[in-house]
């Protein structure tokens, strides 16, 4: 598995070598992992300076990106809660119409998202992305698998005790659902970051545009040089290696926990 894990690393350590070089020294062959003369300040710096606004774009993902992150949060634990601590009649075909909803690829619901976000007056914002992101089947599945492992005598305690179910869910459960809290968060925040259909379709000022759609104008403007362009795609994952590099023991043990594996 190591030595596969090396092969999946190959192209990330390419580009990582490509962004360090002069532009001359991209397409040697054989290839030149190590730089023979690094060049990486001055390839930042046409990427700092380029007319593509990266900052902006910078922004305006970790905007979308951190809020739909909590929006999910909040509201997939609350659905999940529901789905596994209240009792009610119809709990378990609401929670079979939640998953067969997983089967419909996004793809086929494009054109009456489009359609809903015009009426709504919404399109072309980023609140309409927002909207679309805030809420996801998967990751409710995930908290409820997640849920159904702590014991309900924690409830019933803190009934006696005068709790309401909004006392519960916020005091109780979910400082015992830190764990699988924090994979969902993370792996939510990775999506929405990495995202490219959605603004592609929704967004059409530039002002708006998140990282993956500036790195395609980037590479329209910068096509016939790769040392930065690479550099360009280094800047534009570089926070989503930090976070999983930092956290990815959090990922991994929330995920075991979950009882959902891949």
């Amino acid at each position: 598995m190591g030595a596969v894990s090396v092969l999946f690393l190959i192209p990330l350590l390419w580009m990582i070598s490509a962004a360090s070089k002069l532009e001359k020294d991209v397409m040697t062959y054989p290839i030149q992992w190590i730089p023979p003369e690094w060049n990486i300040i001055e390839n930042f710096k046409a990427v700092r300076l380029a007319k593509v606004p990266f900052s902006l774009f910078y922004w305006n993902s970790v905007k979308l990106a951190f809020i739909m992150m909590v929006a999910t949060l909040i509201f997939s634990s609350m659905a999940a809660y529901s789905l596994t601590k209240l009792q009610y009649k119809g709990r378990s075909f609401m929670f079979a119409l939640l998953l067969s909803f997983m089967i419909i690829p996004q793809e086929a619901t494009l054109v009456p998202r489009y359609l809903l976000l015009k009426w709504l007056h919404l399109y072309n914002t980023h609140a309409g992305l927002i909207l679309m992101g805030m809420f996801s089947i998967y990751f409710t599945f995930l908290l409820r698998q997640f849920m159904m492992g702590i014991h309900n005598e924690f409830i019933e305690a803190a009934k006696i005790d005068g709790a309401g179910h909004f006392t519960i869910y916020w005091k109780i459960m979910l400082p015992l659902c830190k764990p699988i809290l924090a994979t969902v968060g993370i792996i939510k925040f990775i999506w929405s970051w990495n995202d490219y259909q959605g603004p592609l379709i929704f967004l059409i000022k530039q002002n708006l545009y998140t990282i993956p759609l500036g790195v395609q104008l980037f590479r329209n403007d910068y096509a016939d040089n790769y040392a930065v362009l690479m550099m360009a795609s280094l800047a534009a994952i570089i926070p989503l290696l930090i976070i999983f590099i930092v956290l990815q023991k959090q990922v991994i043990k929330g995920i075991a926990l979950g009882g959902v594996k891949g």
